[in-house]
């Protein structure tokens, strides 16, 4: 794939500056892993690398509302940045969350500390459709301005830009704020299918908008985050969730960045999950990256997947460990595995665990 190729809009465009920009990054081992080409090490980043459970995190969101932060763009790039510094990944992942877009197309939502994404109003019928119009870029400028600050002082370090799924967005939508059991979202997907089909699909407009923002500013990759959709049983998926998962991933494709799809308890979905339109399928720590391999089938790279949890034992364990996953990896030829935790970091987490992870990783990989 070519600089000019992987650059490419959709639209037949010319390339833009943000993909002369991402050109820097484009022989990393990240980069190289996705297109599932010879690596000179397993490269590593993880998923809330940038997050609580750093001090130099918590120093500067001080006081500073999570939204709040996520619009303003020096403090973007200085988050976006921490974990690059302190740990040696060789990706960042931008510093944002799923409900920022909804945000900015005027849904009145809040993330409450210990609690998570609450909406005011949740979307319960036709009527409220309406008020989720489509995303613009003009709405956030500052992703734009943090995104092309962030590409610059990167390098060769690629950045990998991220979304919520529709069906995440729209079970926070749905429900209100978090949910277990999503019975709302349930009620409506099987109850009101067209309503359900309307949602989805303006959510997968809205994400689709999202992720071009951050691909044209400079992303050299991005992550859709479907982290309820492990609540749902396969036929369920493919009828009422996927088309949408797909809009999005069609709607970014002629780009050529790698397209990363992530989901949490999703064992049983991997297969569709592939056909959805990924180049990368991301595995949580439930199902063996070999197995996993198997179902998502060939042309694919994988993603993951140690427990997080085992970050809490002793060196040797975390180790041992970090070794059956690269073992398992050896399934999918040498090539296309990106190493990364099963789920996020968890705030509590000691930052020099992962600093020693990503240590190890490297020189246990190095060709």
């Amino acid at each position: 794939m070519s600089e000019t190729s992987a650059a490419a809009a959709p639209s037949g465009q010319t390339p833009s500056e943000g993909g002369a920009r991402r050109g820097a990054a484009y022989d990393s081992a990240f980069l190289r892993a996705a297109r599932r080409e010879p690596v000179p090490h397993t490269p590593v980043w993880f998923m809330r690398q940038a997050g609580r459970s750093l001090p130099e995190y918590l120093k500067v969101r001080e006081g500073i509302p999570m939204l709040d932060s996520c619009m303003m763009p020096e403090l973007v790039k200085e988050i976006t940045l921490q974990p690059v510094r302190r740990h040696k990944v060789d990706a960042a992942i931008f510093f944002s969350d799923i409900v920022v877009p909804l945000k900015a197309v005027g849904i009145d939502v809040d993330i409450k500390p210990g609690i998570g994404p609450v909406i005011a109003d949740p979307i319960r019928t036709v009527e409220d459709l309406q008020r989720l119009r489509p995303l613009e870029p003009d709405d956030m400028p500052y992703i734009t301005e943090a995104v092309g600050m962030l590409v610059e002082e990167l390098g060769a370090t690629p950045l990998i830009g991220f979304a919520g799924a529709p069906f995440t967005l729209a079970s926070y939508l749905v429900e209100g704020g978090p949910s277990k059991s999503h019975e709302k979202t349930k009620a409506m997907m099987y109850g009101q299918p067209e309503l359900w089909a309307a949602l989805v699909d303006r959510l997968a407009d809205i994400t689709a908008a999202f992720l071009k923002i951050q691909i044209e500013a400079g992303a050299s990759a991005v992550q859709l985050f479907d982290s309820w959709v492990g609540a749902l049983a396969p036929d369920d998926y493919r009828r009422s969730v996927m088309p949408a998962s797909s809009k999005v991933f069609d709607a970014v494709a002629g780009y050529g960045v790698p397209r990363i799809h992530f989901g949490v308890g999703t064992g049983e979905l991997l297969p569709l999950m592939s056909q959805a339109g990924a180049d990368v399928v991301g595995v949580d720590w439930r199902v063996p990256l070999n197995v996993a391999a198997e179902r998502v089938g060939p042309g694919k790279a994988l993603q993951g997947n140690l427990d997080p949890a085992v970050l809490y034992a002793p060196t040797h364990v975390v180790e041992t460990k970090a070794r059956e996953v690269l073992h398992a990896a050896q399934s999918l030829g040498g090539s296309g595995h990106i190493f990364n935790l099963g789920h996020g970091v968890m705030p509590s987490m000691d930052p020099d665990a992962l600093t020693r992870l990503v240590a190890f990783v490297h020189e246990a990989t190095e060709r």
